[in-house]
């Protein structure tokens, strides 16, 4: 058995002793943050001991291992997460008991860690748990944030952003490596020197920052495994200026550690300055030349040569952001281990690979090329002969077609393509869905894919299903074991049994009172924490995601301006009571993010003007969206939103998040809904609106808003309701954007969906009428999400990108 016995008498024992050894104290007089780090130091020494013996296994069968680098992890608390995986739940809950406290309790003393956003970091933090849960040796490596993101403060309607405070909480998971720190240079200028072994590289004027390693553990479920994420905090290499503060220049005396410490401060500082894309290429470049150095150092120890690299290490870059670890490798390779171009090119393109996370093409990373060669003048070198063989080659290939050539360059118009970098530099490149995919290989990688059509391929995004199920939601897991045993936590492809009971009413009729409760929870999370009301007799209709034009909060927006709108021309009008909850946070420099939910804000001040209308029509904006927040909003949602404009949406884990805890989707065909869709049969989802192909179509011909306008009397009114406002504010600037903005007017087609999107929630309204119907669409859904668990996409991983064994044989 992976899991470990441990009896309420252990956990008395161990707790009793961290708390005497660090604090101090004994249990009677511990505080509830003294217990709470008493127990995550125990819960830590159980996880470095499961590490030690992993590691151990790893070693005994020269496993290879995946290095998987990522910008942001989404770890939300973990302390749940990993008692909960090592079944060590009941015993300590046990043992807390005795001291007056809780599981429960402690859970509320941990902050979430300040390490990621959104869908890209969850996607992350959820394959290191199924990592470790399939027995793969893996490894994460990101940055120790000093603040998260921001914490989302809606003042008047607008978003603020306020520091991030993690580590007071968070930094008790986290263990200090000082002896695997290393050195990262910047600046200054390189000189080539050729010698009898060949060129040398000799730096000038440089910047050198430490990159100082925190371990933070991740349990798997019912496993041997142990996933490690790493993360660098940037500290001065140069000692302390003694004679500036001797002097009296305090400041001057403290500049070159300020500067450092920098990088690791702040996860996505704003870019929309100078300043701000100097420090994200620093951040990025720390991550990749830490972590290169890390992993390089590490398999010298382990084989002695660097030839057998690409057989026993497996390095993927999630997204973009990590891409400089293509040239960054090459540099380790050439300049400290005297591989010549041609022999590190085969390492580096048989290494590494990449995951590819967006289908537009203005999201793509671009670096201007006077400031990766100031900040990073080697890596400059190195990226621009990439280039330069690279083209030579593709010229080879297509003579004369200078267009293809400089679609597919890395270097082209003063810019740095990250995106074409990575393709160029990985053995495989993947999509996170079908549809997308299938989009990348047709779009923005045509030109690459013509070339190497053996590089593309799909894995399709999956959650940490017993986080989102098991964790979250106490009371379904438990209704799914009464009926199909408890197998479906170990293999969620054997939730399909499920299925078989979607016709039981005793089953369909927990269903309901089971989701009843869950809104009544959540109904008392929210009063609790923020004073607002909602009534659990409403239908919950949630949109919770990154705030972007393309996710279409402004289109859900819309439609309930037309069921305001109508409620007000007769109060009496009979419709389903609902309640609209949205949670999402807006990039700071993001004025039309802002501006779109300072639109919701106010929709909803205006609402609670009228209480009689608000018994109808309810909106709700949850301020500062989180990990934590989400585990309680999904279990109580019965309406998913996900109604990105159709083709933009590279998959969505949230729809799948949703899914599982038996919320119906309204959706349109994009991203991961398409194959929720193919899952559960177009009879248990909403979908509606343009199709990936319509909407290129539309673009083609000519898309013109107001056409829609003209021959739509409801969005008439949409359109005069935002000119005239709410809460005694216009917002006519969204009108303009909709009808008459320049280059175009509504560039993500709300006014064209807006006429199926208002006729499929008046088709869910009608099938809500139906409890047994609803519950039974509801209980398929579940039944059917098995296939995006997130241990299938590691397997599909495993197989067929990394050629990664588990080793559980």
């Amino acid at each position: 058995m992976s899991n470990i016995e441990f009896t309420k008498s252990e956990a008395l024992s161990v707790i009793e002793g961290k708390l005497s050894r660090y604090f101090g104290v004994t249990p009677a007089e511990a505080n509830t943050e003294q217990l709470y780090k008493a127990v995550v130091m125990v819960v830590r020494d159980i996880l470095l001991e499961k590490r030690n013996k992993y590691h151990q296994t790893v070693k005994q069968q020269q496993a290879k291992r995946v290095y998987y680098l990522c910008m942001e992890f989404l770890l939300g608390r973990s302390l749940k997460n990993n008692v909960f995986n090592l079944g060590i739940d009941k015993g300590m809950d046990e043992a807390l008991k005795e001291f007056g406290s809780s599981l429960e309790e402690l859970y509320e003393m941990e902050p979430d860690a300040g390490l990621g956003n959104g869908g890209l970091g969850r996607l992350a933090a959820c394959f290191m748990d199924a990592l470790a849960s399939g027995d793969y040796p893996a490894m994460g490596y990101s940055i120790r944030y000093e603040y998260g993101l921001f914490k989302q403060k809606i003042v008047d309607g607008w978003q603020m952003e306020l520091p991030d405070i993690w580590l007071p909480g968070g930094e008790v998971w986290l263990t200090q490596r000082a002896d695997k720190t290393f050195t990262v240079k910047f600046d200054g200028h390189i000189k080539e020197e050729w010698t009898e072994n060949g060129m040398k590289i000799n730096y000038f004027d440089y910047q050198e920052i430490e990159a100082v390693p925190y371990d933070m553990m991740i349990s798997g479920y019912d496993s041997e495994a142990v996933s490690v994420l790493r993360l660098w905090r940037a500290q001065n290499r140069q000692k302390f200026d003694m004679r500036s503060f001797s002097q009296g220049d305090y400041m001057r005396s403290m500049q070159a550690n300020s500067d450092a410490e920098l990088i690791s401060k702040v996860l996505y500082p704003s870019d929309n300055h100078f300043e701000g894309k100097s420090l994200r290429l620093k951040q990025q470049y720390f991550l990749v030349s830490a972590s290169l150095q890390n992993i390089v150092a590490e398999h010298i120890r382990r084989y002695g040569s660097l030839d057998t690299l690409p057989d026993k290490a497996a390095i993927h870059i999630n997204d973009t952001h990590p891409a400089l670890a293509i040239p960054e490798l090459m540099r380790l390779l050439m300049d400290e281990h005297g591989y010549s171009w041609e022999s590190a090119w085969d390492i580096v393109t048989r290494t590494v690979a990449y995951t590819n996370h967006t289908v537009m093409s203005e999201a793509l990373e671009r670096w201007n090329q006077d400031l990766i060669e100031r900040r990073l003048p080697r890596i400059y070198n190195i990226i621009t002969e990439i280039n330069r063989r690279y083209c030579a080659d593709m010229w080879n290939l297509f003579p004369g077609d200078w267009n293809k050539i400089e679609r597919m360059s890395i270097v082209s118009h003063g810019q740095v393509r990250m995106a074409n970098l990575s393709v160029v530099g990985s053995h495989h490149v993947n999509g996170v869905s079908a549809l997308h995919s299938d989009i990348i290989k047709d779009s923005i990688f045509k030109d690459f894919h013509d070339v190497a059509p053996y590089k593309f391929t799909n894995v399709t995004n999956g959650i940490a299903y017993r986080r989102w199920l098991c964790q979250s939601n106490p009371e379904l897991t438990s209704l799914i074991t009464d009926c199909i045993g408890d197998g479906f936590k170990r293999d969620a492809s054997k939730l399909a049994d499920f299925a078989a009971f979607k016709d039981d009413a005793a089953v369909l009729d927990e269903m309901n009172r089971i989701k009843a409760l869950k809104k009544e929870q959540f109904a008392s999370y929210v009063f609790k924490r923020t004073g607002e009301k909602i009534n659990p007799e409403t239908l919950f209709d949630v949109q919770a995601k990154r705030l972007h034009e393309y996710k279409r909060q402004l289109l859900n927006a819309m439609n309930i301006i037309s069921a305001y709108v109508d409620l007000k021309e007769n109060p009496d009008l009979p419709v389903q009571p609902k309640t609209f909850i949205f949670a999402a946070k807006a990039a700071p420099g993001y004025y039309m993010a802002k501006e779109i939910i300072k639109l919701i804000c106010f929709i909803a001040e205006d609402i609670k003007k009228t209480p009689l209308l608000r018994e109808k029509l309810n909106v709700i904006y949850l301020e500062d969206y989180s990990v934590t927040m989400s585990e309680k909003l999904m279990p109580a949602t019965e309406i998913s939103e996900q109604i990105s404009t159709a083709g933009k949406e590279a998959s969505g884990t949230g729809n799948m998040k949703f899914m599982i805890n038996g919320a119906l989707t309204i959706g349109t065909l994009d991203g991961a809904n398409v194959e929720m869709c193919e899952a559960v049969g177009k009879d248990n989802i909403f979908i509606f609106g343009m199709t990936a192909r319509d909407v290129e179509y539309q673009w083609k011909h000519g898309y013109n808003s107001t056409a829609y306008y003209n021959n739509n009397v409801r969005l008439k009114k949409v359109i005069e309701a935002l000119k005239q406002g709410f809460n005694g504010t216009s917002f006519e600037n969204l009108a303009n954007y909709l009808l008459y903005a320049s280059p175009v007017a509504d560039p993500y087609m709300c006014m064209a969906d807006f006429g199926a999107y208002q006729e499929i929630h008046a088709y869910a309204d009608e099938v809500y009428k139906d409890k047994r119907r609803w519950a039974r669409m509801s209980l398929i859904n579940v039944a059917m999400s098995g296939r995006f668990s997130a241990d299938r996409s590691i397997k599909e991983y495993a197989e067929n990108i990394w050629n990664l064994k588990s080793t559980k044989r």
